[in-house]
């Protein structure tokens, strides 16, 4: 099954517009060097703040990812409209 990395964060909501078009470049350059990302779910919770959960398709493939950030300079332009930043990786154990 695939694997995910879910980070949960706030947005301030004057930034929200950028944000999105940031994290939707980073979410391009990624793809185009690691096509294993499959999708990027981005939810925003009733208490403001937002779950945003991409999934892999193998841990190999995250890892990769991962590993090559800091050559992504979409990603702290991204990150940095954003505050209480937490992330968990996880594995899918059932999905429907």
């Amino acid at each position: 099954m695939s694997v995910v990395r879910s980070h949960r964060y706030s947005v301030a909501d004057t930034d929200l517009e950028e944000f999105l078009a940031r994290r939707s470049s980073l979410i391009a350059t990624v793809r185009k060097g690691h096509p294993g990302l499959t999708h990027a779910v981005l939810i925003q919770l009733e208490d403001g703040t937002y779950t945003d959960t991409w999934h892999w398709e193998t841990a190999e493939q995250m890892g990769a990812a991962f590993a090559a950030l800091p050559t992504f300079p979409e990603a702290p332009l991204t990150m940095a409209l954003t505050k209480d930043s937490t992330a968990l990786n996880g594995r899918v154990v059932d999905e429907h």
